[in-house]
């Protein structure tokens, strides 16, 4: 059952997983200046989620309990079903086309890597930074 409920959980389950990664929720298109500023001197993480779709949620759980970088890499956490303009502006600012999942890391002030659904992989993202 435990599988089902994992599986199947609705995104008002999300708390249970920022004990894990202690996420900075993007929620503000003005963020992105600070997180261009924040990857001077450390990369930046940004996770875009569909709270309405299964293999996006999968794939935060994968990454979230496989996570181990957080004293290399900052997270950022984009809910990019309420905020939309905000993945959009991403898109835009960073040269990388949107998808859902994916995983986006920003290194002085530009995007070094990008990869969505299947590929999203916590190990692969420490060795990337």
């Amino acid at each position: 059952m435990s599988f089902f409920k994992n599986m199947f959980n609705s995104s008002d389950d999300k708390n249970l997983y920022e004990n894990k990664i202690k996420w900075n929720e993007l929620t503000d298109i003005g963020q992105l200046n600070e997180i261009i500023t924040i990857s001077n001197e450390k990369p930046v993480a940004i996770f875009k989620h569909s709270t309405r779709c299964s293999v996006s949620r999968m794939a935060l759980k994968q990454f979230e309990n496989e996570f181990n970088s957080s004293d290399k890499v900052t997270p950022y956490f984009l809910d990019l079903i309420e905020y939309r303009a905000i993945s959009n502006a991403i898109a835009d600012q960073f040269g990388v086309t949107h998808q859902s999942p994916q995983l986006i890391v920003i290194k002085d002030g530009k995007a070094i890597y990008n990869v969505s659904h299947s590929d999203i992989d916590a190990e692969e993202l420490g060795k990337k930074v």
